[in-house]
């Protein structure tokens, strides 16, 4: 199976949020290559969000050109075979840390946001993984610092996105 053909096996699948669900299904049939950076009507994005071993805190990243706490996670590889694969993959990459798994049950939310020209939309397709109990995060190139949050310092730091990503975590957890 080909990474766009999981993604709309993914989005079909996921339960949720149907009318954005809707648009990246539609984004989707319109623009075959619209899981590739390359798409400018815009493309589809993994990311996950780092929960600690015990479950009280996530590890956010300052972003380089952004200069905002946020998830880990970015653009779709040739090398992804999934969009688990990819939250994985940036996930692992931007945290330096090794051994994360998945939380089961799919994708924990989409967030759809606007991107600087030449491309429009990120469809981003939120996923959120478990540290192990030795992780030690190490800074990637894409990243100012990480940081450890307490749940109830998440809204102090990051913006909506970050927050309703960490709440749906929170219900799946």
């Amino acid at each position: 199976m080909s990474l766009y053909d999981d993604a709309v096996h993914v989005l079909k699948e996921y339960p949720d949020q149907a009318e954005l669900r809707g648009l990246y299904i539609g984004h989707l049939a319109a623009h075959p290559d619209g899981v590739w950076k390359a798409c400018e009507a815009g493309h589809v994005t993994a990311s996950a969000l780092v929960i600690d071993p015990e479950r009280r805190r996530v590890l956010l990243t300052l972003h380089r050109k952004l200069r905002l706490w946020l998830q880990m996670g970015g653009h779709c590889e040739p090398q992804d075979a999934s969009l688990e694969a990819a939250a994985l993959r940036e996930a692992t990459e931007e945290s330096g840390i090794a051994g994360l798994t998945l939380v089961p049950g799919g994708p924990v939310r989409l967030d759809r946001h606007p991107i600087p020209a030449p491309c429009h939309w990120h469809f981003d397709v939120q996923y959120a993984v478990l540290a192990p109990p030795d992780a030690v995060q190490q800074i990637s190139d894409e990243s100012l610092d990480l940081r450890w949050f307490g749940y109830d310092e998440v809204a102090t730091v990051a913006d909506e996105s970050v927050v309703r990503l960490l709440e749906a975590t929170r219900a799946r957890l």
